[in-house]
């Protein structure tokens, strides 16, 4: 989906410092609309419990018990759109999968989850790295919003947050054996205090309506050494009615 709808423009600002760059391809956005609303639809519930619904209760109340999962505020919609999005794009272009959904956690439609916006993991010769990401949106960003992710993304001393890494354990502990035995080695890595700076990855995402290109090479040129790092402009240049447009295409399950 991503290479389908996106351009991706790669530059690397040093060490292991990494900016994309990415832009709608012409025509793109048809192209991959069936996929992304599926993708969508699937941070928020499990696709074989929507088809469930649908076979025990017809397309319209499918619908309505998704939409009960769906955020209705504009600000909500957007953040979220952009957290999905952030997942999608570093599965996509990195080594790191989330293996949690987050946003089927929530405990309210409009709620925010603690913790860090998006967590990735992956497995090297038997030990694991982390990716530590912030999602920002916003169709007028402004420069300050780069800075404060930048403060969490330092926070807990640049490691994911305890809250992220238990969250994310105990859902995999609730899963099949390699889910549990993924989920024990974060939870002992997290006990014996055993994740190091060179083991995490810090991920900024940013959906903007806007160009914030510059400012992101310049956080980039100030963000420490200690720590890889992957930062992530997506330009939507109709961001709010890009991100409306999303959720009413997401609500829709049709009717056949």
């Amino acid at each position: 989906m991503i290479e389908d709808w996106l351009e991706i423009e790669e530059a690397e600002n040093g060490g292991r410092k990494l900016l994309y760059v990415l832009a709608e391809k012409e025509g793109g956005r048809a192209v991959v609309q069936a996929d992304l609303i599926e993708r969508v639809r699937a941070h928020y519930d499990n696709p074989r419990r929507i088809a469930d619904d649908i076979a025990e209760l017809g397309f319209p109340r499918a619908a309505a018990i998704l939409r009960e999962r769906l955020p209705t505020n504009a600000k909500t919609r957007s953040g979220e759109v952009g957290e999905i999005l952030a997942t999608e794009f570093m599965e996509h272009q990195t080594g790191f999968q989330m293996p949690v959904r987050r946003l089927r956690y929530k405990d309210g439609r409009e709620m925010a989850l603690r913790g860090d916006d998006f967590l990735g993991i992956e497995e090297l010769e038997g030990r694991l790295s982390y990716l530590k990401g912030e999602a920002k949106s916003g169709q007028a960003m402004g420069a300050s919003v780069i800075t404060t992710a930048r403060t969490r993304l330092n926070d807990d001393e640049g490691r994911p947050t305890p809250i992220s890494l238990l969250f994310v354990s105990d859902r995999l502990l609730e899963g099949g054996e390699e889910d549990v035995a993924l989920g024990r080695q974060i939870r002992n890595a997290l006990g014996r205090g055993a994740i190091r700076a060179g083991d995490v990855t810090h991920g900024l995402f940013t959906l903007t309506g806007n160009d914030r290109v510059a400012d992101l090479e310049t956080d980039l040129d100030g963000a420490d050494d200690a720590h890889g790092h992957v930062s992530v402009n997506l330009r939507i240049n109709d961001h709010p009615a890009f991100i409306a447009w999303v959720y009413e295409e997401a609500e829709n399950l049709g009717d056949d």
